[in-house]
């Protein structure tokens, strides 16, 4: 569990299946905001503008594509944080007790950090690059060419076009963007947690929406040209980092690293408490589970 200092480890099965949860509940409830930020980072289309609204934008697509419009790419974006945050709540959490002070079970604010900045490299590996580069090309080609028929069409024809490394389009931007974000999210957050358990605050449904909704601000305010750099390679043509950086450097200048922001920090102020507040939930139902099924199969064996 991201947990306080004196919580016992979580299980890693509980830690995979809880995060895959949450990640999955984050993910669909927050869709319509995400999509309102991958809309306005990619490039305007000429003689269109894009609104920095994002209740703009969502009512703009609601009312000339329709509510399906505003879930496409959504299905790719679930299944790929089910994946991702099942990901990285297990990294995190075997890692952090690895990092832990053997004295006193803590983490320093530094090792926090630490732990989720590689939770967040391993996440990107083996689920978030292929998934957000699926989400991405499917909310670009929705505006222009309407080429995919859904997220697994998307997938084939990129194979088919660009072979595996199609799917790996922007991996330098996504790393560096989960990287930073797994590590400011689940570091804040823990530090947060770690923090009100010194001074005895009672860890609550409230208590844990709020450190979320914390962790998600900080994530977005400094991770945010990633973020662009990311959407921009991923887009349905596909970029290098290099060309997505100089594509953002032309259209709109230094600033333009930061475009979308008040739309993810919309998504991520209110993600952020339904992520950790739905894995705190998760794992209170799957831990007396698992040790029960544990349990069980040793009693069993002997």
């Amino acid at each position: 569990m991201v947990s306080g200092s004196n919580d016992s480890q979580t299980p890693p099965l509980v830690s995979l299946a809880a995060g895959g949860v949450a990640g999955g509940v984050e993910a669909f409830t927050s869709y319509p905001m995400e999509f309102a930020k991958t809309r306005v980072q990619l490039r305007q289309q000429k003689g269109i503008p894009t609104p920095r609204n994002p209740f703009r934008v969502v009512t703009h697509v609601y009312q000339t594509e329709g509510l399906r419009a505003l879930y496409k790419g959504c299905a790719a974006l679930v299944v790929g944080s089910i994946a991702k945050d099942g990901v990285r709540f297990l990294f995190f959490d075997q890692i952090k007790h690895a990092f832990a002070d053997k004295e006193t079970g803590t983490l320093s604010p530094g090792r926090n950090l630490l732990a989720g900045m590689t939770a967040g490299v391993v996440a990107s590996i083996t689920a978030v690059t292929p998934t957000e580069r699926i989400k991405t090309a499917l909310i670009d080609d929705a505006r222009n060419e309407k080429r995919f028929r859904s997220g697994f069409h998307a997938t084939r024809v990129i194979w088919q076009e660009h072979g595996i490394l199609g799917l790996y389009r922007g991996f330098a931007g996504t790393t560096l963007k989960q990287a930073s974000a797994t590590a400011f999210r689940m570091g804040t957050y823990n530090i947060l947690k770690d923090y009100e358990k010194t001074r005895d605050i009672k860890q609550n449904t409230l208590v844990n929406f709020a450190n979320g909704s914390v962790a998600g601000i900080v994530t977005t305010l400094t991770t945010q040209p990633f973020d662009v750099i990311k959407t921009r390679s991923q887009s349905a043509r596909g970029a290098s980092t290099a060309e997505a950086v100089k594509s953002v450097l032309i259209d709109y200048g230094i600033r333009g690293f930061w475009k979308g922001t008040t739309m993810r920090l919309g998504r991520t102020v209110f993600s952020g408490g339904i992520l950790f507040t739905s894995y705190e939930a998760a794992v209170k139902i799957i831990e007396p589970l698992y040790s029960g099924a544990k349990h069980k199969v040793v009693s069993e064996v002997a």
